[in-house]
């Protein structure tokens, strides 16, 4: 039964994904056919051309907008800030009500749309490895956690390209990063990293507790990530996350030199 819940929610995750890959490959599509001249009244374009579109597809899909307007040493001080950002979140965290929480969910979106999907992963994956290295709890390393702190920067990096250009869009662009990171990231990555973690090492006297209590101890993938997420916090560390996101980016953008566009 377990396996079967973990196909399911990887079946989800995949589809996501894809729906998510089309729209963007649409959009530069849509923009490359744009950019091109017609063939009534322009010659057809010469291979350096041809080299120096890919080159800019390329471009969008390793910087955010902010950082493709930079020099090369500004996008590397925007890289080194961004993951000295992670680095600091990942080595904080503060307990309310026996609830955990951090900011390591704000602070790899953040990246995301600030420095680009490729380059966001990078930096948010080296920021959660680097903050363990100086404070690990004492616990291992567990690397889904870095995975899934990079694929929110990668999620948050991609929407931010979707074709919306409608008032307000820049707000819808971060609701669906903050469900789509919500379902691939801290579900489907994350609390599947940590379910057979526990299987292997088995679950916490508190874990096995709640399952007890709220689904008769029957222990499946759904009913931990329903605990770990409704009963143990998660989700309510991942709201809390989001909202500051809805918070701070109108303050980012007042901020002129960042250059931040959030319509």
């Amino acid at each position: 039964m377990s396996v079967v819940s973990v196909l399911v929610v990887l079946s989800v995750i995949v589809a996501a994904l894809l729906l998510l890959a089309a729209s963007l490959s649409a959009a530069l599509r849509r923009r490359s056919a744009q950019a091109a001249p017609s063939a009534e009244n322009a010659p057809a374009m010469s291979e350096k051309a041809a080299q120096k579109s890919r080159k800019e597809r390329w471009k969008t899909l390793l910087y955010s907008e902010i950082l493709l307007k930079k020099t090369r040493a500004a996008r590397i001080a925007y890289l080194g800030v961004t993951a000295a950002l992670c680095i600091i979140v990942n080595m904080f965290e503060f307990r309310f009500a026996d609830v955990q929480f951090s900011l390591t969910i704000f602070a790899s979106v953040l990246a995301g749309i600030l420095i680009g999907p490729v380059f966001g992963f990078i930096a948010v994956f080296l920021g959660d490895l680097v903050g363990y290295l100086v404070n690990s709890w004492g616990f291992l390393y567990m690397p889904w956690v870095g995975i899934s702190c990079a694929a929110m920067a990668l999620i948050a990096g991609l929407c931010m390209k979707l074709p919306f250009r409608f008032r307000g869009s820049g707000y819808a662009k971060l609701a669906l990063t903050c469900l789509l990171t919500l379902a691939v990231c801290s579900v489907g990555i994350n609390t599947t990293g940590m379910y057979f973690y526990y299987i292997g090492i088995g679950f916490s006297s508190r874990s096995l507790s709640l399952i007890a209590e709220h689904f008769g101890g029957k222990n499946t993938y759904f009913t931990y990530a329903l605990v770990r997420l409704v009963f143990m916090g998660q989700l309510w560390n991942n709201l809390l996350n989001y909202a500051l996101l809805f918070v701070t980016m109108p303050v980012l953008c007042a901020i002129k030199p960042l250059g931040i566009r959030f319509r």
